[in-house]
C-alpha cells in the first residue's frame, strides 16, 4: 500500500509541477515572419498537402471493426469449460452471423471495391 501511495504523490506533485511550469514559459506570439511559409528560401510553389483519398480511412474503419470483432472470438476455446457449452456456442454463431451479415452488407454497397 505504501508504494502505492508514494506513487501516486510523486504522479501529482509532477503533474502539478508541469502545469505550473506551463504558465510561466513565454508565450509565442505569432507575427508575419513567423506565419510566412519557409522552403529553402522560395515562395512555396504549391500545397504541401496531398490528395488523400478517403478509401484508405474507409477501408482502417472496416479492418478495426472486423478485427475487433474477430477478437471477440478468440475465448472460444475456453467456452466450452463453463456450465452452458451450448449458449457460448449460441452467442459464437451470433458474432459470427453478424460478422458475415456486415461483410455482405459492406460488399452490396461496394465499400470493398477500390476502383470506379
Amino acid at each position: 500500500m505504501n508504494l502505492i501511495v508514494t506513487i501516486l504523490f510523486i504522479t501529482v506533485i509532477l503533474s502539478l509541477v508541469l502545469a505550473t511550469v506551463s504558465f510561466w514559459l513565454p508565450q509565442m506570439s505569432p507575427d508575419a515572419e513567423k506565419l510566412s511559409p519557409y522552403e529553402c528560401g522560395f515562395d512555396p510553389l504549391g500545397s504541401a498537402r496531398l490528395p488523400f483519398s478517403l478509401r484508405f480511412f474507409l477501408v482502417a474503419i472496416l479492418f478495426l471493426l472486423f478485427d475487433l470483432e474477430i477478437a471477440l472470438l478468440l475465448p472460444l476455446p475456453w467456452g466450452d469449460q463453463l456450465h452452458n457449452p451450448l449458449g457460448t456456442f449460441f452467442w459464437a454463431m451470433t458474432v459470427l452471423t453478424l460478422l458475415t451479415l456486415g461483410l455482405i452488407y459492406e460488399w452490396t454497397q461496394g465499400g470493398l471495391e477500390w476502383a470506379e
